[in-house]
């Protein structure tokens, strides 16, 4: 494991939805503190600004691990200030016609990481290249092309005798035998025999007049 002297390790959160002031109150609490501790304080801290610089902390913790192959609990925090943004206006409806102004204050989060001083921070791992300086793949060897083969033309004269040549008559389909071809004689239904309309019996009532 090599022990070499490195820079200080920066994370910045930009336009961040809180009020500088209250956000500066809270970077003042970890600056100059061991990683450890400074997420201990977050942690315990009622303040709602204390969640976005843990995000920030974290972040920086994160770079110096990756980029730079640093243990992230051995860091301290070198720096940690608090810049303001722009701000968004609004207004509310008061009484009388009148309009209260509401402002929306945005900042920037800064926090700088730093080994201590006189003690070198240790390396696990080489850091990893930059983009720029990996190098570009190289390019696959050109592959020669194939020479084209065409194929040959059929002559004419075989073309004409081919067309001239009768062509063979389909076989005739057999046909049906003579005894599906036939006809099934139908059964006639026997009609039933109508009464005559005379031969009915008339109906007789059976109900009497009411008396008046």
């Amino acid at each position: 494991m090599a022990t070499v002297e490195t820079p200080e390790v920066r994370a910045e959160a930009r336009y961040v939805r809180a009020a500088p002031r209250k956000a500066q109150l809270v970077a003042e609490q970890i600056r100059g503190r061991t990683v450890p501790e400074a997420r201990t304080i977050l942690a315990f801290m009622t303040r709602d600004a204390a969640n976005d610089v843990e995000k920030v902390l974290n972040s920086a913790v994160a770079n110096a691990e990756a980029n730079h192959g640093l243990i992230g609990d051995e860091l301290y925090v070198s720096g940690a200030y608090v810049g303001a943004g722009p701000t968004l206006k609004r207004w509310r409806a008061r009484a009388r016609g009148r309009v209260n102004r509401i402002r929306k204050r945005t900042c920037h989060i800064t926090i700088l990481l730093a080994a201590p001083e006189g003690v070198e921070a240790t390396v696990v791992r080489a850091p990893a290249p930059s983009r720029a300086a990996q190098a570009a793949p190289e390019a696959p060897a050109e592959e020669t092309p194939k020479p084209r083969t065409r194929k040959p033309k059929p002559d004419a004269e075989a073309t004409e005798a081919a067309e001239a040549a009768p062509k063979p008559k389909p076989a005739p389909k057999p046909k049906a035998k003579a005894e599906a071809a036939e006809e099934k004689p139908k059964r006639a239904r026997a009609s039933k025999p109508k009464a005559d309309a005379a031969e009915k019996p008339k109906r007789t009532t059976t109900r009497k007049k009411k008396e008046d």
